[in-house]
């Protein structure tokens, strides 16, 4: 029993008996590549530039009007409210049977063409409608710009989040059968 904390005592040094043997193995040759390679390299630092002549910046522009003062845009908003927008929508036309419908419920489904006009063929609920350029389609004004054989062009007149009136692109694009 006396015999294992004498064997706990032994044993590192024991280690370390053993690993000085190892040691110096090899390293003396890169010792001396490295020495010899410090001497043979020649360190070269370019010199710093001259630093860049600084011209201060003149702000000539401080008895101007602030462009974001409440003054300037409230007398922006009363011109526009003035003015009333440039567009403006026929309100007092006749509205169209398609005018009825929102636009994610109408599908494309061709073209006819009679010369000098085309029609685009629309289909809702089971009908089929024909549209040319001029007639007003969707619940958002929308007019019909332009067809091709591929999609029915328009411009919907909408009001924006100040009241104005405002046009958007809008398109239906031609679906094909799925069979």
């Amino acid at each position: 029993m006396m015999h294992a904390p004498f064997i706990k005592r032994a044993l590192p040094i024991l280690f370390a008996v053993i690993l000085s043997g190892c040691s110096d193995s090899g390293t003396a040759d890169v010792s001396q590549w490295m020495k010899e390679t410090r001497q043979q390299t020649r360190v070269s630092i370019k010199p710093l530039s001259e630093p860049k002549k600084f011209t201060p910046f003149s702000y000539d522009a401080k008895n101007r009007e602030d462009p974001y003062s409440p003054n300037k845009l409230a007398a922006a908003l009363a011109k526009a409210r003035k003015d009333g927008g440039t567009i403006r929508p026929d309100l007092d036309r006749r509205r169209e049977a398609l005018e009825s419908y929102p636009l994610d419920t109408m599908v494309m489904v061709g073209t006819l063409a009679k010369p000098g006009l085309t029609y685009a063929l629309l289909q809702v609920d089971k009908s089929i409608y024909q549209v040319k350029v001029g007639n007003y389609i969707g619940q958002n004004l929308g007019m019909v710009t332009k067809i091709t054989d591929n999609e029915v062009s328009l411009k919907e007149v909408i009001q924006d989040a100040a009241g104005d009136w405002v046009e958007r692109e809008a398109k239906l694009e031609l679906q094909e059968s799925q069979k």
